[in-house]
């Protein structure tokens, strides 16, 4: 079969790119484009995978639809050429426009309630929606839910094994206690008005007096006082260093989880709320939550609790329990776009079944 992916994030290429490995050995065609977004574009050429960039970033709501616009107009010029017979995406609305508009099926992947614009754009058009169980939603008979993670589509333990040559690439000994910290921009459309930290300089500072090295990343300009803060590992290390990382703490629900289903415990500090974040704390006690007025003092006290308990062991048999009630959310991609073509005779339930 002819696959279209699109990618409209650093994590939308994790989330594919074994996938897209599956599917071209399997002697599928995969036909992969993207707009830029902070490292999309290093992280398609670290990959090798093949790619067009059909757009550029936004700055701002207003730009965002200026490029979604352009995007969309591109994708439907190439799809057209290719003529697919399935595109897919992480949330989508693009990829399922397009779909329509040229005879392919789609199939859209998404974990995130609160994105109220995607979903009213994407969901209505979209053939399959493919959600985590934990999603709080109803999407009707489209849905199809998988006991899984997105994050488990390349953390899991058969995708990946962590490299501990990234401590010293980040100027760490491997005794070192260290704190991996995300600060988000609030700039998509499903973050304006949202907030995290109060006062990053004071978060770092906090950590530091607990006995951590701080290392951030950020999608914002730092004080000048964190700048030597800023971690200089390259993109595609990040899931290294938070393996080896006694905790995470940070307004970004992707890093949080990617943090979690390694076994480094998160702290996500985030006005939102996510069912998959509430499950990873609910179930296995490897996020918690700061989502209230008070977030910023009560994150904080939480992260130095972690850090100067120094518990590993606790982390790693939570992680284990994780391990055996989740599966490898890649298997569920290409099964779902193989099933949406019907190229997967032997799919006969739900993916809810997956193991």
């Amino acid at each position: 079969m002819r696959v279209i992916v699109t990618i409209q994030h650093p994590a939308h290429v994790h989330f594919f790119k074994h996938a897209v490995t599956e599917l071209e050995a399997d002697g599928h065609d995969v036909y992969v484009f993207a707009r830029e977004n902070e490292v999309v574009r290093d992280l398609l050429e670290h990959y090798e995978i093949d790619h067009e960039i059909l757009a550029g970033e936004s700055d701002s709501l207003f730009s965002l639809a200026r490029v979604q616009a352009t995007y969309e107009a591109r994708l439907l010029a190439r799809a057209r050429r290719i003529k697919p017979d399935v595109i897919t995406a992480i949330g989508g609305p693009a990829a399922t426009h397009v779909a329509k508009l040229v005879g392919a099926k789609s199939v859209v992947f998404y974990d995130t309630e609160h994105a109220t614009l995607i979903k009213m754009l994407a969901y209505p058009f979209a053939d399959v929606v493919c959600t985590p169980e934990c999603y709080d939603g109803d999407i009707g008979s489209k849905k199809i839910e998988y006991p899984g993670y997105h994050e488990l589509a390349y953390l899991h333990p058969d995708r990946f094994e962590p490299d501990p040559s990234v401590l010293e690439e980040a100027g760490l000994k491997p005794d070192d206690t260290f704190v991996v910290m995300r600060l988000s921009s609030w700039d998509s459309s499903h973050d304006m008005g949202q907030g995290g930290f109060d006062d990053p300089v004071e978060a770092v500072e906090r950590l530091e007096d607990a006995g951590a090295t701080v290392l951030i990343t950020s999608e914002v300009p730092l004080p000048a006082e964190l700048e030597s803060n800023r971690v200089t590992a390259s993109p595609e290390q990040m899931h290294d260093l938070l393996a080896y990382a006694d905790c995470f703490v940070g307004e970004g629900a992707t890093m949080a989880a990617e943090a979690a289903v390694l076994g480094t415990p998160a702290v996500y500090v985030n006005s939102l709320s996510l069912g998959y974040m509430r499950d990873l704390e609910e179930q296995y006690g490897l996020v918690f939550n700061f989502n209230d007025d008070n977030r910023h003092a009560r994150s904080l006290e939480k992260a130095v609790s972690i850090i100067e308990a120094g518990e590993d062991d606790t982390w790693n048999r939570r992680r284990e329990r994780l391990l055996v009630d989740r599966v490898d959310v890649t298997d569920v991609i290409v099964r779902e776009l193989e099933t949406a073509v019907g190229t997967d005779p032997d799919r006969s339930t739900a993916a809810a079944n997956a193991d």
